[in-house]
């Protein structure tokens, strides 16, 4: 696809919808049409993103009751909702709705947890709320481009940061045989993974040099993992997860805990890992554990291995804001209009931050 591709960004004052913008605005044929904001709508978007100044300098943010008029005159349009959980389905709703009386071809990919789950049943379950579209569920898939080749919906629902590190790890590890048994996993994050509304524990004189685990056992996410790993191995893994908040921005380091099924070496594990993963553009298994800093800022994920007789740790690190959730978005979206997966996505980790 080389002409340019209208872009809309639902919620788009975050963190995750800032890198977003960033995103969009290297991109070489995603172009930015409106980036929506009821609190924003009529500011400058490089008020909001400083950083995006040389990108947006004329551009303002917009009212949703603007999108009627600008998805008519479009033939087509991707559409990317950064808006919280339980607020995005309504607006990814009414915007498809819109494209469907205008007869515009739309893709959208979610970023919320509200398309995660096959049912609305499941979706109340964890978020104690009624589900803002459940007939539009249908429409929508949940994973990660890397596990799922062959897409049978037109949108997509991103399956979230701490979720796309533990099923990068959890799921070749299931899927080659490796381990069959529980998987025992510690994550520390960012504080950026919290939102962009400050709240206590984000405040920086409490996280700065502080390390803290938070809903140990008891995360929300962790059904969420369960249930893509069963929708992509056709396995029911026993996730036990534990999540901590640790003294930096941005990234994500993950280790998985587990029995080797089989009787393999540290290299044997490594090797199949590195099989799994070959057409992976973004994905690189390495040969000593991983570190946050080598990603932060790109879409790349990288993975180490250790073992000891019949047990294994596999560590991962990501960046929360870009693999974790927009870059991840684009990649898919990528493949949602049959552009290359690598498409303004292969800039490398800033590497010192």
């Amino acid at each position: 696809m080389n002409e340019s591709l209208p872009t809309i960004v639902l919620g788009a004052t975050g963190y995750v919808a800032g890198e977003l913008l960033r995103l969009i605005a290297g991109h070489p044929s995603l172009q930015l049409a409106a980036a929506v904001s009821a609190s924003e709508a009529g500011n400058k978007i490089d008020a909001v993103f400083p950083h995006l100044h040389g990108h947006y300098r004329d551009l303002c943010f917009v009212p949703r009751e603007s999108l009627a008029a600008t998805i008519e005159t479009l033939e087509q349009v991707a559409v990317f909702s950064a808006a919280p959980h339980g607020a995005s389905a309504a607006m990814v709703n009414d915007v498809l709705a819109l494209a469907e009386a205008a007869g515009t071809t739309m893709r959208v990919a979610d970023l919320s947890a509200d398309f995660r789950f096959a049912s609305a049943q499941a979706y109340r379950a964890v978020y104690t709320q009624e589900h803002g579209a459940p007939q539009r569920l249908e429409e929508f898939s949940c994973g990660l481009p890397e596990h799922i080749s062959t897409l049978t919906t037109r949108h997509i629902g991103h399956p979230g940061c701490f979720c796309t590190a533990v099923l990068l790890l959890a799921v070749p590890m299931i899927q080659s045989g490796l381990s069959t048994g529980d998987i025992y996993l510690s994550g520390v994050t960012g504080s950026t993974g919290s939102g962009k509304l400050p709240i206590a524990t984000t405040h920086h004189p409490f996280r700065q040099s502080n390390l803290f685990a938070y809903k140990p056992l008891q995360h929300r996410h962790q059904p969420e993992m369960e249930a893509i790993i069963r929708a992509v191995t056709g396995t029911d893994a026993k996730l036990h997860f534990v999540p901590h908040s640790g003294p930096f921005a941005r990234g994500i380091h993950v280790t998985a805990q587990g029995r080797l099924a089989q009787n393999a070496s540290e290299q044997q594990v490594v090797e199949r890992l590195s099989a799994f993963y070959e057409s992976a553009p973004f994905v690189c298994v390495v040969d000593q554990p991983p570190r946050v800093k080598d990603v932060v800022g790109s879409n790349y994920a990288r993975i180490g291995v250790a073992t000891r007789g019949d047990h294994f740790a596999a560590m991962i690190v990501i960046d929360n804001l870009v693999k974790g959730a927009a870059g991840g978005a684009v990649q898919w979206m990528n493949r949602l209009w049959g552009m290359p997966e690598t498409a303004g996505l292969t800039a490398s980790a800033v590497g010192w931050t």
